[in-house]
């Protein structure tokens, strides 16, 4: 068999960039600044700047993003939030988390966004919708333009869920930069990844920031002032030292890595397009993707799969359950066939091998594999 082709090779970014990560790792150990400090404050700062925003905050997780971010911008016990029924869970529990109550509507069948359509419907129908969530899936971001026309229209805020669009652009605007706030994750495997978890809030409010600096650390205002002073009620759901000096290496090649990204894509693009059985995804206008997931869709996706992987190819499934059907979002009501389009791409959906230092020679052997494996389905 040929060699394995791993879904993600965390490794291999290590390898090119060993000497600085290191260097930074032992700077923090060095200097005992496990907790908050000066790199944590730097690359808030270099983020914050790097998608066009006066402020960041870094907290533990994009999940820790969305929920503090949420609170500080104000979400009252039940009023409802626009979030699509096509996304990881994490979207829809922190809605939960903080109080409020998810409204899903259903995607855009190509750039597997909110449908705006979709959000108009949902916000005739029902009342006390206060929020919405885009979320900018698999590196390519919403159609901004929509849903800002929306959010003007029925006064909504926008709190953007950019955890999978790391350097992504809408009509030359970075991902983070359009609603009231937005959420990132530096979980490992994204577009710019943690050797843990963490994540971000940026913003333009600095009372947004400053109420999730509170949340973030037992109620506490930033480090240094009065540190068993506690004004307000908060968690801990801090970024520490260490993940934040790995970021801080990271950050600078994020725009080389998109770009290989985008470049892997193509070509996977270029051999996979008009294949009677393949679907590859789709580039809306106006939009830069950053390809953080290369999903195509193919019938009798689970066997496709099985096929992959047995013949070396580690592929996956993002994602193979819609919100709405989720166990844990029963109490909402819905039921099989309320989100068709959700439906039919969690029934589909198959992501390759994607990441910056893979090689034509493994697109085209993953190619190769895919065209046997749904021949053979």
């Amino acid at each position: 068999m040929a060699a394995h082709v791993p879904l993600v090779d965390l490794h291999a970014q290590y390898r090119a960039h060993k000497a600085e990560l290191d260097s930074a790792m032992a700077g923090i150990i060095r200097a005992s600044a496990y907790i908050g400090g000066a790199a944590v404050r730097r690359f808030e700062e270099a983020f914050a700047a790097y998608c066009g925003v006066k402020h960041g905050v870094g907290v533990g997780s994009g999940t820790a993003a969305l929920t503090l971010g949420l609170k500080a911008l104000g979400l009252r016990p039940g009023e409802g939030v626009l979030v699509p029924s096509f996304t990881f869970v994490a979207t829809a529990h922190s809605v939960i988390e903080a109080g409020g109550r998810p409204v899903f509507v259903d995607v855009d069948p190509f750039r597997f966004t909110l449908d705006p359509e979709a959000c108009e419907r949902a916000l005739k129908r029902e009342k006390g919708i206060r929020f919405i969530i885009p979320v900018h899936l698999y590196g390519q971001m919403a159609d901004m333009d929509a849903v800002s026309a929306l959010a003007r229209r029925y006064k909504l805020t926008i709190f953007e869920d950019a955890a999978q669009a790391h350097g992504a652009r809408f009509r030359g605007r970075r991902a983070g930069s359009f609603g009231a706030a937005a959420a990132f994750s530096f979980y490992p495997s994204k577009n710019l990844g943690a050797y843990g978890d963490g994540g971000i809030l940026v913003t333009n409010d600095a009372r947004v920031a400053d109420k999730v600096v509170r949340l973030r650390d037992q109620g506490r205002p930033r480090e240094g002032r009065s540190k068993y002073l506690h004004p307000g009620v908060g968690g801990n759901h801090r970024l520490d030292g260490l993940q934040a000096a790995i970021l801080n290496v990271k950050l600078a090649h994020l725009d080389e890595w998109n770009e290989r990204r985008r470049t892997a894509a193509s070509l996977y693009t270029r051999l996979l397009e008009g294949h009677e059985r393949i679907r590859v995804p789709s580039i809306a206008p106006h939009s830069q993707h950053v390809f953080h997931i290369y999903a195509v869709h193919v019938r009798h996706r689970d066997k496709v799969l099985e096929r992959l992987r047995a013949e070396g190819v580690s592929a996956d499934v993002h994602y193979p359950i819609p919100l709405h059907m989720q166990p844990s979002m029963r109490f909402l009501g819905h039921r099989k066939g309320d989100f068709p389009v959700s439906e039919l791409l969690a029934r589909t959906c198959l992501s390759l091998p994607l990441y910056p230092e893979l090689r034509p020679s493994q697109i085209r052997r993953v190619v190769r594999a895919l065209d046997a494996s749904v021949r053979g389905a």
